[in-house]
Parts: structure tokens; C-alpha cells; sequence
């Protein structure tokens, strides 16, 4: 597993930093709710009256006046992109690497499958995004239990949980091509991630775009949905599964029958 331990290591810092980002805005934003919390009826009335704009991001099906409501916009927007981000940068770094800083040909040395190799990476890949979305977590619970208002548990765990699933479906997504690529792909996986973001908004805009959800894995994390169905919707969420798994078994085959430059 000394691939894996490596992978872990050279993503301490970025994991740190992005988790710690992410984290703390979204604890900033909580914080701030007991002081905006009398003034959500207003807020609920201005977005009801922004049309396009309010259903672009889902806010015409939640209720501000609630921690939960609240938090699914905020957070929602918040862990959304930049989970997105990070998750599409772990993926797409995965397995090019080795080419851009010319260390191919060390690794190919030792004693190991490149079946091993891409397994020991998307095992790295995966336990970094787990370990963003638990500091995420954690200080997302601390603040929501420092301003000691009701919260419902079970939907902002579910909430969460979506957007586990959403950065493990993008990463697996990049993963993949990342196979295909020698040069930094930073740019690729955060275009990937945005597409994918803007989809979502074209689908909640027009009826006429909503098979887009089928594509995007922001569809089943719309706030909205989740607070309103406490689930989430099996159909995006299985097409998101497979994307996938597609992505990553393209990962394993390129990987293994490539010519890897030194």
C-alpha cells in the first residue's frame, strides 16, 4: 500500500486547506442565521418574486424561515462548488501525474501491477474526498450546535450525504480521463465540474432541459427535493452511479494498456 500512503501524503495539505475553506464558510453562514432569522419572511418573499432567478437554484421550494431551508441554499452552494472543485481536481490528478512530474518510469520499476497502481490511487482519490467532507461536517455540527436552534438531523445528514456522492461521481468522472491526459488537467476537471454545475441550473430553468438532471450530479442534491421528499431521487442517483463507474473502469483500462512517458 505504498502508493496509497504516498497518495495520502502529498494530499494532507490540499485536503487541509480546501476541507478548512470549505468548512469554516459554511460555519461562518450558519453563525449568522439567529441575527437574519427575523428577517426571513422577507427574504422568502423577495425570492418568490425573482422567477427564473429563484427557480435557477432551486429557492422557490424552501422555506428560509427555517435553519434547514437556510442552510440547504447556503451550505448547499457552498459545499456544491467547492466540493465539486476539489473532488474534480483529486480525480484528474490521479493518474496523470506520474507523466507531468516525469516519475513514470520509478514507479513502473518496482514490483507492482499497474492494476495495483490505478487501485491504490482511486483508493487515495476517495479517502481524501471522505476526509474533506467529515471536517465539513464536523465543523458544519459545531456551529449549528453554538447557536442552539432546531435542526433536522436526519435531513442534513441525507443532505450531506448527497454531496458525498455528487464529489465521488465527479472525481470518478476525471479519474477516467485523466487517464488519457500527461499534462495538468487542473483546468479540464474545474471545466467538467462547472458544466456539470450549469446543467443543473439550464434543467431548473426549462422544462424542456430537465433530462439534463440524468446527466448532472447536482440533480439529486437540489435542496429543494431532498428537504421537501426526505430522499433522494433514485433515478438521477443511479445515473450518476453509472457515469460513475464508467468513468473509473475507463481509468483501469487506459491506464494498464497505455505507453506511459518517462
Amino acid at each position: 500500500m505504498a502508493i496509497f500512503e504516498q497518495e495520502l501524503k502529498t494530499q494532507r495539505r490540499s485536503v487541509l486547506i480546501w476541507s478548512l475553506s470549505i468548512g469554516l464558510m459554511i460555519a461562518a453562514c450558519v453563525l449568522m442565521y439567529p441575527d437574519m432569522e427575523s428577517e426571513m419572511e422577507n427574504v422568502n418573499e423577495m425570492f418568490a418574486s425573482m422567477g427564473s432567478f429563484t427557480a435557477a437554484f432551486g429557492m422557490d421550494q424552501l422555506n428560509f424561515g427555517t435553519l434547514i431551508g437556510f442552510y440547504g441554499v447556503e451550505g448547499g452552494n457552498i459545499l456544491g462548488i467547492g466540493g465539486a472543485f476539489f473532488a474534480a481536481i483529486t480525480g484528474i490528478n490521479a493518474l496523470m501525474k506520474e507523466e507531468r512530474d516525469k516519475t513514470a518510469e520509478f514507479l513502473m520499476t518496482h514490483p507492482v501491477s499497474r492494476t495495483r497502481v490505478v487501485t491504490e490511487k482511486l483508493l487515495g482519490a476517495v479517502i481524501t474526498i471522505l476526509l474533506l467532507n467529515a471536517i465539513v461536517l464536523l465543523c458544519a455540527g459545531i456551529s449549528i450546535k453554538m447557536i442552539g436552534s432546531e435542526m433536522d438531523w436526519g435531513d442534513f445528514l441525507l443532505f450531506h450525504l448527497a454531496y458525498l456522492i455528487l464529489q465521488l461521481e465527479i472525481a470518478g468522472i476525471c479519474f477516467g480521463i485523466s487517464a488519457f491526459i500527461t499534462r495538468s488537467g487542473a483546468g479540464i476537471g474545474i471545466g467538467i465540474a462547472s458544466l456539470l454545475y450549469f446543467l443543473n441550473i439550464a434543467a431548473n430553468i426549462s422544462k424542456d432541459a430537465e433530462a439534463l438532471k440524468y446527466i448532472t450530479p447536482f440533480g439529486y442534491t437540489e435542496a429543494s427535493d431532498i428537504l421537501n421528499t426526505h430522499t433522494l431521487n433514485t433515478g438521477y442517483l443511479a445515473c450518476g452511479l453509472l457515469l460513475m463507474a464508467a468513468g473509473v473502469a475507463a481509468g483501469y483500462v487506459k491506464y494498464t494498456r497505455k505507453d506511459l512517458r518517462a
